[in-house]
């Protein structure tokens, strides 16, 4: 398997060897002795570390034996290695994705641990008779199988902390556990302080802090991004913080659209998902992997192009496989199958399987343009970031799949 075949370029593999570099990436990309054309040479990919493993430094695709050379073919990347185990729940037919190994138990389940105790302990996050949704999330499987390069389980800690809080608060404020459109606004708002603080004056400053603990959605959130930046630099944190705003406003799009009962149109559909998505989490793929993407290279259109096609690939993953568990919630629950069969006059099967098709294209798209990428800007951090992010995508569809306490498939096949 090539680097072409595994990320999808959509031209033969000459062209991907010879790219022409686009004159800002040559300069961001210090390419002092090459001025034309590039080749990406394949780099195998790194073994799933252990619970003692630590990163001898950059690894991943283009950093190890990356070539200036114009014409030399790349080597073959072997073929990935087989599951250690039966992989539970069935892809969806149709789907286009990369299977995974499956995710170190060790560090699963010392994740696993370690995330119910912080829940409970430290940000009293749910009451006992939601211990059982708690677990069936299976946020610890989940966040190892995405970030198998993190050096050390605090580094997980890092990525499951915040996933944990952002799906508190997608729960309580706009879902399942008393979440409602209704002045979803102010609650995401304040919510957001605890990620992007507050700075006034200093008889109002008590206050504001003392609001931090006054639910758990606001616990969680303060916690989480305290051992995120505790860990994280500067840059990282604030591009953490913008990606979060960009969540909250697809949140308060889709509340709004509840409010009214309006039916977007697909297209409409697909923006607000642009937004309320998955973005960012496979965005800190550095900093749990202990190394950091510069500001300048992750703020390049070509690397934002990159991860807007993975957060929305990912993110109609979410609306088919949660498609069942969404119809047996009260109302209209919008996803992509419920908004083409209703906006494209299809049924119901027919709505299921165009969704599969928009899910294909963003991937196949995804991966063209991080190969052109990566062939582009062969700077070892934006090698292993972009590296990073596509095991983050294949990591999230294995978590669908496998989850089937929350997940089933409809009988359309």
């Amino acid at each position: 398997m090539d680097v072409a075949k595994r990320l999808g370029y959509a031209g033969s593999r000459e062209a991907l060897r010879t790219v022409a570099l686009p004159d800002a990436l040559a300069s961001v990309c210090e390419l002092l002795p090459v001025t034309g054309v590039m080749t990406l040479v394949a780099v195998p990919a790194p073994p799933t570390p252990g619970p003692g493993f630590v990163l001898p430094g950059p690894t991943g695709l283009g950093t190890a034996a990356l070539s200036l050379a114009r014409r030399a073919a790349p080597p073959e990347l072997p073929e990935p290695p087989a599951p250690a185990a039966p992989v539970e729940g069935r892809p969806i037919p149709g789907l286009y994705f990369h299977p995974v190994p499956e995710p170190d138990p060790v560090r699963v389940d010392e994740v696993s641990r370690r995330i119910k105790a912080w829940a409970l302990d430290e940000v009293q996050l749910y009451p006992e008779d939601w211990e059982g949704e708690f677990d069936g999330f299976s946020v610890g499987r989940y966040m190892v199988a995405c970030h198998p390069d993190a050096p050390t389980v605090e580094h997980l800690m890092l990525a499951t902390r915040l996933m944990v809080a952002e799906n508190a608060v997608d729960d309580c404020y706009c879902e399942d556990h008393g979440g409602s459109p209704i002045g979803l606004g102010g609650r995401l708002l304040l919510a957001h302080t605890a990620l992007d603080p507050l700075h006034t004056t200093t008889e109002y400053q008590p206050l504001w802090a003392e609001s931090l603990h006054a639910d758990a959605p606001r616990r969680a959130y303060r916690s989480a991004m305290e051992y995120f930046v505790n860990q994280s630099t500067p840059s990282q944190a604030d591009r953490f913080r913008h990606d979060m705003a960009r969540l909250h406003m697809g949140y308060l799009a889709e509340a709004a659209w509840a409010e009214t009962d309006h039916m977007p149109e697909v297209w409409e559909y697909l923006a607000m998902r642009q937004f309320n998505n998955f973005r960012p989490c496979p965005t800190i793929t550095d900093t749990v992997g202990g190394y950091e993407l510069p500001a300048d290279l992750h703020a390049q259109p070509a690397m934002q192009r990159v991860l807007a096609l993975a957060g929305n690939a990912t993110t109609i993953v979410n609306d088919l496989y949660s498609y069942m568990k969404e119809l047996d919630s009260p109302g209209t629950h919008l996803n992509l199958p419920v908004v083409i069969a209703e906006r494209e006059g299809v049924s119901d099967r027919e709505g299921y399987l165009k969704a599969v098709e928009v899910h294909n294209d963003l991937m196949r798209d995804f991966e063209a343009e991080a190969a052109a990428l990566a062939a582009a800007c062969p700077v070892p951090t934006v090698q292993r970031f972009l590296r990073g992010v596509a095991v983050w995508v294949d990591g999230n569809h294995y978590w669908h799949q496998t989850n089937t306490y929350r997940y089933s498939l409809p009988d359309f096949w």
